[in-house]
This record gives C-alpha cells, sequence and structure tokens, in this order.
C-alpha cells in the first residue's frame, strides 16, 4: 500500500534527511522549500533516482498566510491524501533583545507556531485514519540561552502544542509528537567557527554533533510507532551531562 508524507522545508538539512529515510521506507513525498528552486529541484531528483518514488516539490513561504493556500490547494488537485505530516520548517532571528522589534518577533512566531497550527486546520481531513503528525521542536525550547529569544519562546510554544493538540486530533485517529534536535551537523552548522563547534562539542556527553541521518530514524521511529503520542522526544546526545 502506497504512503504519503508531506514535509515542510523538505529539501535541506533536517527536512532533507527525513525526505530520503522515508523515501527509503517507500513513502511518496511532497516538499515544502522557501527560496531555493534549484536545490529543491535536486533532492527531488536524487530522491526519484534513489528510491523510484513519486516526489513532488513545492515552494511556500511560511512566513506568509498564502502558502497555507498554496499547500493545501496543491494537495486537493492533486487528490493526495497523507499518512504523515512533518512540520519542519522553521525561522529564528537573531537580533538581541535591546533590538528585537515587534515585526520580526511576530515573523518568527507567526513561521514557528502560527503557520503549521493554521495549515493543519486546513488538511486535517486529507490524513489518513492512523496517520502522524511531527513538529521539529529544540532543544532551545527546553534549555533556553542568549542566541534567540524568540526562537527558544516558540520552540517552547511548539513544544506545548504538542502536548495540546493530542486531544483535538484524537476525533480523526491522529497521533502528533515532535522531535527536539540538540545540534545537528546540517549545512548551517557545519559554517560556524571551529572554535565554536569544539565548543558545543564540549558541552555534549557524545563528543560530537547529531548527524542528519541518525536524527531521521527517530522521526521515522515517530511516525510508524503507533502508540507514540503527545511526546517530545530529545535528541541532544547528552547535551550539558558532561
Amino acid at each position: 500500500m502506497e504512503k504519503c508524507a508531506l514535509i515542510t522545508g523538505g529539501t535541506k538539512g533536517i527536512g532533507k534527511a527525513v525526505a530520503f529515510c522515508l523515501g527509503k521506507a517507500g513513502y511518496d513525498l511532497v516538499l515544502t522549500y522557501a527560496s531555493d528552486p534549484e536545490k529543491a529541484e535536486q533532492t527531488q531528483d536524487c530522491l526519484r533516482q534513489q528510491f523510484g518514488i513519486n516526489v513532488s516539490v513545492l515552494q511556500a513561504d511560511i512566513t506568509k498566510k498564502e502558502s497555507i493556500d498554496k499547500i493545501d490547494a496543491y494537495l486537493r488537485e492533486n487528490n493526495l491524501l497523507l499518512d504523515a505530516v512533518v512540520f519542519n520548517a522553521g525561522l529564528t532571528c537573531r537580533d538581541s533583545f535591546e533590538d528585537l522589534s515587534l515585526a520580526d518577533w511576530e515573523r518568527v512566531f507567526f513561521a514557528n507556531v502560527h503557520f503549521p497550527v493554521f495549515l493543519l486546520q486546513r488538511i486535517v481531513q486529507l490524513i489518513n485514519k492512523g496517520g502522524s503528525v511531527v513538529f521539529t521542536g529544540s532543544l532551545m525550547g527546553i534549555q533556553p540561552h542568549s542566541v534567540s529569544l524568540a526562537y527558544g519562546v516558540t520552540k517552547s510554544a511548539v513544544h506545548a502544542l504538542v502536548k495540546n493538540m493530542v486531544k483535538f486530533l484524537t476525533p480523526y485517529e491522529l497521533r502528533v509528537n515532535a522531535v527536539a534536535p540538540g545540534f545537528v551537523d546540517t549545512e548551517w552548522q557545519k559554517t560556524k567557527p571551529a572554535e565554536i563547534r569544539r565548543n558545543i562539542e564540549n558541552k555534549v556527553a557524545l563528543g560530537r554533533f547529531c548527524d542528519p541521518e541518525e536524527l531521521a530514524e527517530v522521526y521515522k521511529m515517530l511516525i510508524e510507532n503507533s502508540y507514540f503520542n503527545g511526546e517530545v522526544v530529545v535528541v541532544d546526545g547528552g547535551y550539558s551531562y558532561k
């Protein structure tokens, strides 16, 4: 039986790793991306060639409410029913507390909290019974630090959202969980100066960043294990345990 998953932000970083993990398991995929069509097409072609699955890519800016309409319309026009939805796309703002503007604060909240809530509201009836919704949370939503106030608070909200959504998704026979990654060795992390990377690694009990493929397996577990519900699974390698 064919399975299909929607992954927001599914052509780079963590989302791409999840796409390859699910693609290997035989899922057809709908992947959204923000602003790099060339990278999106490369990911699409690679997934198709490697696993022989159906892969669609769709440009959708998570800071714009019109993207909710766009994704919903695409699924309905193509008669797609979903078995899994991964809300992975996110946004941060690294302005200091003193310089943080209301507009930027609201933009991060819209992207990380409002967008997935109202997209899910729109497409919930397109998810097959027994299906799974997985959010990307963050260690920063649990152990705050000074890098981004807006990001940390919105990821804390995502964790609370998962707990609250259990009740509201039960009538649809859907499960909802989140993964809270620590430091993952994505393209963005690889650009950090060596000294900063070493400082981070020294705080992780395992002494290294998480491999994206390792993390993707946790998403797959939450999607396919039928008893996980309302959980926020932290994957941080034992951060600050040493």
